[in-house]
């Protein structure tokens, strides 16, 4: 039977989260999984399906979500085992208002220095890991995010801020579910990069029941 996944996309439309949204379910299709994308957080509201669902791939900046839509989201994840994954300020910066949202995240978006437009390096912390091996060090042009962050998480990416080095992806547990997080993708184009794409597709793999 093949796993289920929800990607739900929304909020400020400079991430162009529909784009996103089509990218990152394709590249689940490509891989075996049943995809529903949905454009609004209503689709959260069900719990008994969102429990039901492999993976959870918010695309969604900013924002505000309900209890209603908020709550069976965090219940799939902690105690259904739903696993959870996303990138950038779809999943990173969304719905600033809820501490318990960013808890299961693993982070929350705090500045980016300079805009869009500059040119960082994206560093790898263990090329023997497998959400990570075989890819190398490599330069983007984009965003440079820098964010609140769990301590608990496990970084897999980084970036550096003069001394500061900023985790760029990582994954952690949030209760029974599996979360992965990768702050790359401001747009489109940026998601479609070899690097960033071969990221989230084993990054939303791993999370994935």
């Amino acid at each position: 039977m093949s796993k289920q996944a929800l990607i739900v996309w929304g909020g400020w439309d400079g991430h162009q989260p529909e784009e996103v949204a089509g990218i990152l379910g394709g590249v689940l299709r490509e891989e075996g999984f049943q995809v529903e994308i949905s454009d609004t957080l209503d689709s959260f509201k069900d719990a008994e399906k969102l429990k039901s669902m492999d993976l959870l791939v918010p695309v969604w900046t900013m924002g505000t979500i309900t209890k209603e839509q908020l709550s069976p989201l965090l219940a799939a994840v902690k105690e259904g085992g739903s696993g959870i994954a996303g990138c950038h300020g779809g999943m990173g910066d969304s719905f600033r208002n809820e501490v318990e949202y960013q808890y299961m995240v693993g982070g929350q978006w705090v500045a980016h220095p300079g805009n869009d437009g500059v040119t960082y390096t994206v560093r790898i912390k263990d090329s023997e890991h497998p959400l990570t091996k075989g890819i190398e060090d490599f330069v983007v042009v984009s965003e440079k995010y820098y964010m609140h962050i769990d301590p608990v998480i496990e970084v897999l990416a980084v970036t550096d801020f003069d001394h500061v080095e900023m985790p760029v992806a990582w994954t952690k547990k949030y209760g029974e579910g599996k979360v992965y997080y990768n702050s790359l993708g401001h747009q489109a184009d940026i998601v479609r990069m070899p690097q960033t794409l071969e990221m989230m597709r084993r990054g939303m793999l791993w999370a994935a029941r």
